[in-house]
């Protein structure tokens, strides 16, 4: 059973910074799945944030967050982090883990929204203060 549980929400001033983690289990990193962060803030859409492929260590960053955000993993830990500085009042919102293998051969990893990620961990809240 793939299991997928985040870490390292909170509660930041603006212009701060906070890691996420993504503890998997369940599914091997060399079977090369899209790993990705998605968000969700009240009243707005689901969207992908950074997604990487567990295998080769491709990534995929959306506009909104390129050059603040860095996604990294280690198949050692079984772990996916999201780097997160420079943080701003919109990137408040409820962050996801999610893993996919056939959304590796969409656009952007599926990072994009194009299929439904088969797992999705239970979030974790980010909040920035301004």
């Amino acid at each position: 059973e793939v299991q997928l549980v985040e870490s390292g929400g909170g509660l930041v001033q603006a212009g701060e910074s906070l890691t996420l983690a993504c503890a998997t289990s369940g599914f091997s990193f060399d079977d090369d799945y899209s790993i990705g962060w998605f968000r969700q803030a009240p009243g707005k859409e689901y969207e992908g944030v950074s997604c990487i492929s567990s295998g080769v260590g491709n990534t995929y960053y959306a506009h909104s967050v390129k050059g603040r955000f860095t996604i990294s993993s280690d198949s050692a830990k079984r772990a996916v982090y999201l780097q997160m500085n420079n943080l701003k009042p919109e990137d408040t919102a409820v962050y996801y883990c999610a893993a996919d293998r056939l959304a590796l051969l969409y656009n952007g990893l599926g990072c994009e929204g194009q299929v439904p990620f088969d797992y999705t961990g239970q979030g974790t809240q980010v909040t920035v203060s301004s």
